[in-house]
């Protein structure tokens, strides 16, 4: 069997020279050449602390870069540097077979900041290195111990909520064709819930997402967390945590009393491709104007209690429940004067008001009765128009999907 180094330097091209350290005139020639000496040593494969120390080197200077400005501002070729400096690091990790899981974390870190290189080199290497990641048997046995508890919580009843009034149900319907869906919903922009649309799923058909599957397959990997109940909230922040920490402690022993833990997050299927053979773009998006990589896939996996404030998106969604159940609420364009969005631009799209608990006196204007509403059971898909405002409420612990196209 080969050695970890061994199967880390074979996901790099055969000969130095066959890598791309060509970059445009953003990055100056000193850093390029630090880039250039850096790959040399690492080829040579003898002085790994210097080649570790550069690599370093290469990361801080380039994450100096990536956080300066505002995230869309900054320039590619700062992402692709970044992204090398984390492959050269994470390679070097692996010299001594010991480290195995900081390089899977250096990895993810350049998946989360950097930008593609060498064919998704960084995704390549996390797969070999996640086969000799001597610590996934204790986290599975760790998990193992919970199997019983956590398989009841994933099968829990729905905590008690007011009742879906009659008339503002969304409707539902059964496998409708693409012209069906077309004239009926997407054209008058009206939501509705259609069913047997991903029962082919292996998340669905197999019921394959549970905490233990999760865990096994993404257990060691780096993701942010959003912490807090929902992101308006005073206290809401953003941290890095592997999904195996995250589980522990925000799935499978979320104390009261402490902030929810949400994994929120659009690279997820890119960065755990494993996740995304379990699911499919649905065939409705066709009917847009996109083509099937510019659709943007978003993981939602979090503990009962978790909150998405009422706001509206500037695309269609399709919101598909694999994991748990949601109440959802909805309401119209037309009545966005009425919702009183934030006047930040930050916050244009999101309401001020507490749907479930309004106070009327600050927003006398707000629509009560005026919307419809739904429980997203698995294996069903909430059609959500563009600029449609929806509220959303976990009632247990749930995994959803949600596809936005135009």
């Amino acid at each position: 069997m080969l050695s970890v180094w061994a199967e880390a330097m074979a996901v790099l091209p055969p000969k130095l020279e066959d890598i791309n350290l060509d970059f445009n005139k953003m990055v100056n020639e000193s850093l390029v050449f630090l880039i250039r000496q850096t790959a040399e040593l690492l080829y040579e494969g003898q002085n790994i602390a210097k080649c570790m120390q550069l690599s370093q080197n290469i990361i801080d200077f380039s994450w100096e870069k990536l956080n300066i400005g505002t995230w869309r501002d900054v320039d590619k070729e700062w992402k692709r540097v970044f992204s090398y400096g984390c492959l050269f690091k994470a390679v070097c990790l692996c010299k001594g077979g010991s480290a195995v899981r900081e390089a899977i974390k250096t990895c993810d870190k350049g998946l989360l900041m950097g930008a593609a290189i060498m064919d998704n080199v960084l995704i390549r290497l996390v797969k070999v290195l996640q086969n000799h990641n001597n610590s996934k048997k204790r986290a599975l046995e760790d998990v193992g111990s919970h199997q019983n508890s956590s398989q009841k919580r994933l099968q829990a009843a729905v905590p008690l909520i007011k009742e879906i009034r009659p008339g503002t149900e969304v409707p539902r319907v059964h496998c409708p064709s693409l012209e069906h869906f077309r004239a009926q919903y997407l054209i008058p922009q009206k939501p509705v819930i259609l069913q047997g649309i991903v029962d082919h799923w292996p998340a669905v058909r197999d019921c394959k997402w549970s905490v233990e599957y999760i865990n096994e397959i993404a257990g060691c990997r780096t993701v942010p967390v959003e912490l807090g109940s929902c992101y308006t909230d005073d206290e809401w922040s953003q941290t890095l945590m592997t999904v195996a920490e995250f589980i522990d402690k925000y799935i499978l022993h979320q104390e009261e009393g402490n902030p929810i833990g949400y994994l929120a997050q659009h690279q997820l299927f890119e960065q755990i491709p494993e996740l995304k053979q379990d699911i499919q773009i649905p065939d409705y998006c066709c009917l847009g104007d996109m083509d099937e990589d510019e659709i943007t896939i978003n993981a939602w996996f979090g503990p009962m209690g978790t909150i998405s404030p009422l706001h509206q998106d500037p695309q269609h969604n399709f919101l598909t429940q694999v994991v748990g159940q949601k109440y959802i609420r909805l309401y119209s364009p037309e009545q966005t004067p009425k919702l009183y969005p934030h006047p930040t631009q930050l916050l244009h799209n999101t309401s001020q008001v507490d749907v479930e608990n309004p106070d009327l006196l600050t927003f006398p204007e707000f629509e009560m009765d005026d919307f419809q509403e739904c429980i997203l059971s698995p294996g069903e898909v909430l059609f959500i128009p563009v600029n449609h405002w929806h509220y959303i409420r976990s009632l247990n612990i749930s995994f959803s999907v949600s596809f936005w196209w135009s």
